[in-house]
């Protein structure tokens, strides 16, 4: 029936590789005097780097034998080339929606279309991988990622995901969840969709305050269920993520061995401690934008105020989480990027907006990228001086390269 886990787990390697490249594509790029953020830590420094195939071969000092008949893109000095963002809590087939139920309602086609948009927006805003972490329908993340792979389509790597599964009275959006009761009904669940191909597999164990009357408090999982979930995919070599809210929620996704726990808003000293002494194999990802930008008021356009969001609670639970996600930090536990993107006030393309508002890092990302403000948009990544007086002024010097091929700004 499977176990509490202590023992950590080995993913199978899941294929993520892009074949897009065509007759006359260049065997070699070389990006050419340039100030390279190589996101380890160390500070920005001028250098080049060549690129073959879909491997970077030389990062800094590259010799004119290794670079010849390269393709040569030059910086001039004045161009900043970064490593590629990640996304840990990626919903490519939400389609900006102004209601949680509007996510699944849209005909399939246009729904197919509207993914694939995604998909690029998040390559045109600098990110190469995104971990999906549940898809509208069963299997849209899965065809997108075959799509990109394929070249047919722009977009980022990506871990494809399937509807959420959850339990009888724990959907918050029924459109996008499939319930299963008990460990027997949760083995089939993971079974049906690693069959359809999905390479992580998520699980909704607790509530979610935008919900009515579902508060995030509220834990809808056993620990049998959620141990029989994550023992059937991990069986199959496949990750689980788990929007886990609750304390209770947290400590039953630790205990049964989730492999990427979401929010964790509400976790207690005891989850806390839990947590610790796995985090040499559990990640946390806090996914706190969609109810930051409910909380600052940019809802207000469909209805739902900063008052509103205060009064649902949402205000308490992005500033307890904050306070958790420090707490984490101070520990050595790994945070990671990803805002749960894909709603109207918090639509794709916007990520990295509110990072600069509170200071907010991650593990992904080095520290000297701290000290920057960063300004993600749909076609251009800036990275500016956040002394600087006019926020306007003009940037050509920190443009940030993020697309092979591609000047960005």
């Amino acid at each position: 029936m499977g176990s509490i886990v202590d023992e950590p787990y080995r993913p199978t390697p899941a294929d993520i590789t892009i074949n897009n490249h065509k007759p006359g594509d260049p065997s070699k790029i070389l990006l050419k005097n340039v100030c390279i953020l190589d996101s380890t830590g160390r500070a920005p420094y001028h250098g080049n780097v060549l690129i073959e195939g879909e491997r970077i071969a030389a990062v800094g000092d590259v010799s004119d034998s290794a670079a010849r008949d390269a393709l040569v893109i030059e910086g001039e000095g004045k161009k900043t080339l970064m490593s590629g963002l990640m996304d840990a809590h990626t919903h490519l087939s939400f389609n900006d929606s102004p209601t949680l139920d509007g996510l699944t309602s849209a005909p399939l086609e246009e729904h197919v279309l509207s993914t694939a948009q995604s998909a690029k927006t998040y390559l045109d805003c600098g990110y190469t991988m995104c971990f999906g972490a549940a898809s509208a329908q069963p299997r849209l993340d899965i065809a997108i990622k075959g799509a990109i792979k394929s070249g047919m389509i722009p977009g980022p790597r990506t871990l494809a995901n399937a509807p959420e599964i959850t339990t009888t009275g724990g959907a918050i959006v029924p459109g996008i969840s499939r319930n299963a009761d008990g460990p027997h009904e949760m083995r089939k669940q993971v079974r049906e969709f690693i069959m359809l191909g999905a390479d992580n597999i998520k699980l909704s164990m607790s509530g979610d305050d935008i919900h009515p009357t579902m508060p995030s408090t509220e834990t809808y999982f056993t620990l049998e269920e959620t141990v029989a979930a994550v023992d059937e995919a991990h069986n199959r070599g496949k990750r689980v993520c788990a929007h886990a809210r609750s304390a209770q929620s947290v400590k039953f996704a630790l205990q049964a061995g989730v492999d990427v726990i979401y929010h964790a808003s509400f976790i207690d000293q005891e989850g806390m401690d839990m947590l610790e002494q796995k985090k040499d194999h559990v990640w946390v990802a806090p996914a706190l934008n969609f109810f930051y930008t409910t909380c600052t008021g940019e809802a207000t356009l469909w209805g739902l105020t900063a008052e509103d969001a205060a009064k649902k609670g949402l205000t308490y639970e992005v500033d307890t989480a904050c306070k958790a996600m420090q707490e984490m930090r101070k520990r050595g536990i790994r945070v990671m990027p990803g805002g749960d993107y894909g709603f109207a006030w918090a639509p794709h393309g916007t990520a990295g907006l509110t990072c600069p508002k509170h200071g907010w890092s991650f593990d992904i990302f080095s520290g000297q990228a701290d000290r920057g403000n960063y300004k993600l948009k749909l076609w251009e990544v800036q990275l500016r001086d956040p002394q600087a007086k006019d926020e306007s002024a003009d940037s050509t010097d920190q443009e940030v390269w993020v697309r092979r091929k591609q000047r960005i700004g």
